[in-house]
């Protein structure tokens, strides 16, 4: 009797190669290499420096938008602002129409990292090899790609 364990029910074999969530994941450490020296040399991570994008964008946000467009919950998000703050980056305050609210305000310094931080995303950009329209595309593709999967998970 042949044994059938390591195969799927298709009889195809599994190749890692053809995995997409293999892939994306491979890509995401291969992202952390290229940006862990470029942000060491200002002290971050890359979720703080990401967090610090979009206060970029729209300063005085509260934790949970700042959860929601990072995907990460207040228990992983408050340790790491609590570490912007005492790298004197960003400063907390509890919201003054709801104190419930606890607003996320650049400080000067945060928002002088700005320039340094433009130099960065050209440089991770560049390592990349890809032209401003295929980075658009891809990025595209890949947040329809986690669109599709929330949803699943959503069901």
């Amino acid at each position: 009797m042949k044994s059938r364990r390591h195969a799927p029910a298709t009889g195809a074999p599994l190749e890692l190669g053809e995995f997409l969530c293999f892939a994306v994941y491979s890509a995401g450490h291969a992202f952390n290499r290229v940006y862990q020296p470029l942000l060491r040399e200002l002290g971050l991570t890359y979720p703080q420096f990401i967090a610090l994008v979009l206060l970029w964008q729209a300063d005085g946000q509260t934790v949970g938008e700042l959860g929601q467009k990072l995907f990460l919950q207040s228990n992983t998000l408050t340790p790491m602002l609590k570490r912007l703050e005492a790298l004197g980056y960003i400063r907390r305050s509890r919201d003054s129409a709801d104190e419930r609210q606890v607003r996320i305000h650049l400080t000067e310094a945060g928002r002088r990292l700005h320039l340094r931080a433009s130099d960065i995303v050209r440089s991770v950009r560049n390592a990349t090899g890809l032209q401003e329209k295929q980075v658009r595309q891809l990025t595209r593709e890949v947040d329809a790609l986690r669109k599709a999967l929330e949803s699943q998970h959503s069901r």
